[in-house]
């Protein structure tokens, strides 16, 4: 019986998929699936992921899907899979499903419409015809969606609104409504098009081929054909295709996509690389270590694919509110068509036109897309910012804020000490003579300790029986003399000033020199603050440093803070004493249960790994007004959203009193909402552009 729990991930690119409306039929149809789980369908990716479990072939996905009106092309499939159309957003719209019947209903039209004006017999037929005609791949699609226990959609409403004007004698004005609302789709199919290239933009940082090395010969193969193991070339001034290690030659990379990192750094035999970062200068050959799919950029695209599938609070309350006000539409819509009638005994075909002009007005299309188009651009124009968000929650999360606190080292500080007093012995003797054991530590004081060497100018002599216990000390021989250093715990001293990272020198056992190191403060650290306070939010500095330490970090800032904290003690805070909604700023691993607990959880650029999977927005380069400029961010989305939502609104209670008092008709009924959709559309998009005052 094991079959049964086995189960496997599918995804595919849904073409047609133009409407967050749109998104959650299919979403709804695949969900019907036995033995379909974990069904997420991304209106803004246009794709669906769904696990299958082994009893249900793929192709009942197909069945369920593609009636409705979409087509399911598998992901990233060079095999060309059998729909080879290249995927929803490849296609020029006119050779679109939906273009092709806006193109057919505009024929009819024209035709139509001359006859009309020529005064030629056959125009009344040459409407209905071309009405029915194309109206039908509409209908179509409303019956597959009742048929998959779903309510009247938009695609319901616009097929009765049709049938209803023909049968009451107005099939010019039926021929009119269809070929608008095609119109309207295929408008808002190339809108989505024009947000998901946004998406598209981050993925595209990684070449699509590689210099694959076998013996002598290099050949250029696509990235997939790459296997783990294999080695591959990579000349200077080219991007690297996959991730890596350096197995030959020297360079420097700049790996500032992916870390912030703007210095390039130095990379030599073992040192790991990274796919989409450039190879600024030197010639590497790199063992693969992951497959392309798996590659940190892949994974931070499909981050920010997931984050735009992922639905904020207010778009579901929206997706709710949309559910049920389209069948309370049309219940208004036949009250109005029949109920003067029959009460008051009023003429039936106008009150009948009035109600079919409500219907078209019910169409819940720009108010179902008002907030995800919103919520979409915004999540791009961040990624563009070098802001990964993993969620539209996120980005309705950082709009509330209150209270953000903040980790101090690596976060408003470089996580970089200088080396800044020296006391004992001179310079010139112990440094030296500390630098020969701490040539090969990778530890951040030892850092430290040999760019100052460099800065003075000072030769290092050589060092021998190098003995390191990590975390504790460093010792061995220097021209003879026994050379100690470590953490004063170590050597079980009490160092004679508090508030630095203090290391002790002994030479021959006895104590000869303390080094006193800082993080040195973020340069945009101050800015970034001044601007969170100016939004009305109060941040507070959660570090696990030295009071004297925090403290000097904490008066250059103007900020209150908590220092020599455990990582229990900063949930406890953030779970007890905090203002919420609130965020927690924190570079990783020791800040990954903060960050879970805290409202949003922020990870800067360096804990990559353990902070991109516990927090729910990541900072690509750790910069801190990167972050501020977010939060202004998120409050002009939020701003965006709510605009959205009055224009969808405000549109239909307008058309809603002109059409009962009988001044508009059925075609500007139409026009409203199509007209509706593209605003809301048009508005969201302008969060693109969106830059910080």
């Amino acid at each position: 019986m094991a079959t049964s729990t086995q189960t496997q991930t599918l995804e595919f690119e849904v073409e047609g998929l133009d409407c967050a409306d749109c998104a959650r039929k299919v979403e709804n149809a695949v969900k019907k699936l036995p033995g379909a789980l974990d069904v997420k369908v991304s209106f803004t990716s246009g794709t669906l992921s769904v696990r299958l479990s082994a009893e249900t072939p793929p192709e009942a996905l197909h069945r369920a899907v593609e009636p409705l009106g979409y087509k399911l092309r598998k992901k990233r499939d060079h095999d060309h899979h059998h729909h080879d159309h290249g995927a929803g957003s490849e296609v020029p719209w006119y050779q679109s499903q939906k273009g092709k019947n806006f193109l057919l209903g505009l024929v009819f039209l024209v035709v139509a419409g001359g006859t009309d004006l020529l005064g030629l017999p056959g125009a009344t037929w040459l409407y209905r015809v071309g009405a029915l005609v194309s109206v039908w791949p509409l209908a179509r699609k409303a019956f597959a969606v009742l048929k998959s226990g779903g309510f009247l959609d938009i695609n319901a409403l616009v097929t009765i609104a049709t049938a209803g004007a023909i049968f009451i004698g107005a099939e010019a004005e039926a021929m009119v409504v269809v070929v608008l609302f095609l119109l309207g789709e295929v408008l808002e199919g190339e809108s989505a098009r024009r947000a998901r290239r946004a998406l598209k933009a981050l993925a595209n940082l990684v070449p699509p081929t590689a210099r694959r090395l076998s013996g002598t010969a290099t050949e250029v193969v696509p990235i997939e054909a790459v296997k783990p193991g294999e080695l591959v070339q990579i000349p200077a001034g080219e991007r690297i295709p996959l991730d890596g290690e350096v197995v030959k030659g020297q360079g420097a990379v700049n790996e500032s996509m992916l870390t912030g990192e703007s210095e390039p750094l130095a990379k030599a035999e073992g040192d790991p690389v990274f796919a989409g970062t450039v190879l600024v200068e030197g010639d590497l050959v790199v063992r693969v270590t992951a497959p392309a799919s798996e590659s940190a950029v892949a994974r931070i695209s499909k981050l920010v694919e997931e984050a735009s599938a992922q639905k904020s609070p207010t778009v579901r309350a929206i997706d709710r509110f949309a559910r049920y006000y389209t069948p309370g539409v049309v219940v208004v819509a036949a009250l109005v068509a029949f109920g003067p009638p029959l009460v008051a005994g009023a003429p039936l075909l106008p009150w009948v036109y009035k109600g079919l002009a409500l219907l078209l007005i019910g169409c819940p299309c720009a108010l179902v897309l008002s907030a995800p188009a919103a919520i979409a651009s915004g999540i791009a124009r961040a990624g563009k910012m070098g802001v990964l968000v993993k969620e539209g929650a996120a980005i309705e999360t950082a709009s509330r804020l209150r209270t953000l606190a903040f980790d101090k080292t690596g976060t408003l500080t470089e996580g970089k000490p200088r080396l800044v007093k020296i006391e004992g012995r001179s310079e010139e003797e112990v440094l030296p003579l500390v630098a020969a054991i701490e040539r090969q530590s990778a530890h951040p004081l030892a850092e430290a300790v040999l760019r100052r060497v460099e800065e003075a100018g000072l030769a290092i002599p050589e060092a021998k029986d190098i003995h390191a216990v990590p975390g504790a000390y460093l010792e061995g021989r220097v021209e003879g003399r026994e050379v100690w250093v470590g953490s004063p715990k170590a050597a079980g001293l009490t160092p004679p000033e508090a508030g630095y990272s203090t290391a002790v020198v002994k030479i021959d056992g006895e104590a000869a020199a303390w080094l006193y190191f800082e993080d040195t403060l973020r340069p945009d650290a101050k800015e970034a603050i001044d601007r969170i306070k100016r939004l009305g939010i109060t941040p507070v500095i959660l570090s696990g440093d030295n009071q004297a330490a925090v403290r000097r970090v904490a008066d250059t800032l103007g900020l209150p803070y908590r220092a020599e904290l455990a990582p229990e003690d900063k949930l406890a805070y953030l779970t007890s004493e905090a203002e919420r909604p609130l965020g927690m700023v924190g570079d990783g691993v020791n800040d990954a249960p903060a960050l879970a607990a805290a409202d949003l959880g922020v990870a800067m650029g360096k804990g990559t790994q353990v902070a991109l999977e516990t927090a729910n927005v990541a900072l690509v380069e750790g910069e801190m007004l990167r972050f501020a400029h977010f939060l202004e961010l998120a409050r002009a989305t939020m701003n965006n959203l709510y605009a959205n939502v009055a224009i969808a609104l405000g549109l239909k209670a307008v058309f809603l009193v002109t059409t009962i008092a009988g001044l508009t008709g059925l075609w500007m009924a139409v026009l409203a909402d199509t007209g509706g959709a593209l605003l809301v559309t048009v508005n969201a998009l302008r969060l693109l552009g969106w830059k910080s005052r």
